[in-house]
């Protein structure tokens, strides 16, 4: 076996790894950045689409854990606060980009990941509006690095803040960009944490279909020079029907649990590939700007978040 072979079953061995119980979310994400820093990512073609569809499984999973009619109250709740937050995110962005002279479409897309749940929402929404593929991809390097960082700050914060589970649940869904990051640091927190944290991102993450519509409209004529169309995240729609059959056919409510451990598990995996698609061509891509703005978005909307929640203005929501 060469030396690319050797290396090629190193990086499985390492995922293999990310499966077993022992792993957690942060040092397998952690694993992935070493390697790929250190070796390189001797398959990233096929890391990147692993990681697509183990997310998109994942988030299906993680559907068989859940209350339908909990998720559709925890969503139904607040619409008026979140629609706020949500537009109130993405002009703050846009603001930044004029200030800071940064692309307005890859400024966008940065508002959108921050607002909803980062990498999902700038896939979905990048061919809508026309985007470009590098500044999709600085977008989504920027997501990734702030997701990273996200597991880490975060516990440390809620911590020294001693929030309570419930309220860092809350405040990981509503701060951190996406949904594997959210469970990854969550779980620290515990199961409370974890349930709170995943319902509220998901019901969140609903808020995608309608925002991709509205912004292919508006961004038309942007989209129809680049022949995008809209890419729905059908995974959505998934996790919303095996949900709903967990909730309402008698019986299933004890696999599902399973079902749903397993896709915590995978999700474990898919932090380890997101960190293994952090190249140094990635970091380099990303540039100082794009990566100041996204921080400073991110620093705000976690701060404003976290604010609400301890001064009682965001309520955690009952999931029973």
């Amino acid at each position: 076996m060469g030396p690319g072979g050797a290396k090629k079953a190193l990086f499985l061995a390492l995922a293999l790894v990310a499966l077993t119980p022992w792993v957690t979310a942060p040092l397998a994400l952690v694993a992935g950045v070493v390697f790929s820093l250190a070796w390189g990512n001797p398959l990233p073609t096929q890391t990147k689409q692993w990681q697509t569809w183990l997310l998109q499984a994942s988030v299906v999973g993680l559907g068989a854990g859940m209350n339908l009619g909990v998720v559709a109250r925890v969503g139904s709740r607040g619409v008026g606060m979140t629609l706020v937050g949500l537009t109130v995110t993405i002009l703050v962005a846009l603001a930044l980009a004029k200030a800071m002279k940064t692309e307005r479409t890859t400024s966008l897309l940065i508002g959108v990941g921050t607002a909803i749940c980062g990498g999902s929402a700038i896939a979905a929404v990048a061919p809508a509006i026309g985007a470009k593929s590098h500044q999709a991809s600085v977008s989504l390097a920027v997501v990734f690095l702030l997701n990273a960082a996200a597991l880490l700050i975060f516990p440390a914060v809620g911590h020294a803040l001693h929030l309570g589970p419930e309220q860092f649940g809350l405040w990981s869904a509503l701060a951190i960009h996406d949904t594997s990051s959210v469970v990854g640091a969550a779980t620290l927190f515990g199961p409370v944490a974890l349930a709170v944290g995943t319902t509220v991102k998901l019901a969140r993450a609903l808020w995608i279909i309608p925002l991709t519509l509205l912004l292919a409209r508006v961004w038309k004529h942007e989209a129809a020079q680049a022949g995008g169309k809209p890419k729905r995240p059908w995974f959505i729609l998934g996790f919303v029907a095996v949900a709903a059959l967990v909730t309402y056919v008698p019986g299933l409510e004890g696999p599902g649990q399973w079902v749903a451990q397993g896709a915590r598990h995978l999700l474990v995996l898919t932090l380890f590939l997101v960190g293994a698609g952090v190249s140094r061509e990635a970091l380099k891509q990303v540039g100082a700007r794009p990566l100041v703005l996204g921080v400073l978005l991110w620093v705000l909307v976690a701060s404003a978040t976290l604010a609400a929640i301890v001064f009682g203005v965001l309520e955690v929501p009952a999931l029973s």
